[in-house]
């Protein structure tokens, strides 16, 4: 089995590239944090190679930035590549298959309250597996005070009670 799971933060600014075929594709780097530490008592973390393609990556170029926390799944992949002056190169990088930006669209941006009611608080995490991605903020309406629910206009006899 091949399977990776990995939680961590992105490097920098992803740009994304495509093949000549038309095909998205973005090449990343992933921090996570080791869960051992140095010397000194700090956190040491590796910095992971992946590679994100189609939907993932166009996902990441519009959504994803510096300093955003991850979550992929994915596969380890090994390649080779010769570069212009004949060395051989060996690459070991995480194919994603899945990914989640676990970090909130806009952290500074605080739920405006009226009366005794509040917003109901949307979902800040955007990503393909998240049920709700993509779909349009139904906006709360706070009920006016002055008119009753029209569930109270239900005319029912005492003898229908079943109480």
């Amino acid at each position: 089995m091949n399977k990776v799971l990995l939680t961590g933060r992105i490097t920098k600014d992803p740009e994304i590239r495509y093949t000549s075929n038309g095909i998205a594709n973005l090449l990343f780097t992933l921090a996570v944090d080791s869960s051992q530490r140095d010397a000194n008592g700090n956190r040491q973390a590796f910095f992971i190679s992946c590679v994100a393609w189609g939907q993932q990556a166009d996902f990441m170029s519009r959504y994803v930035k510096k300093g955003n926390m991850l979550a992929i799944t994915g596969r380890i992949q090994t390649r080779s590549y010769q570069d212009q002056t004949g060395a051989q190169h060996y690459v070991t990088e995480v194919v994603v298959e899945a990914i989640e930006n676990l970090s909130p669209r806009d952290p500074n941006q605080a739920q405006p309250q009226q009366g005794n009611f509040q917003q109901p608080q949307q979902n800040p995490y955007q990503g393909y597996n998240n049920p709700s991605y993509g779909q349009p903020q139904q906006s709360y309406q706070q009920p006016n005070s002055n008119e009753a629910p029209k569930s109270f206009d239900v005319n029912v006899d005492d003898e229908e009670l079943p109480f």
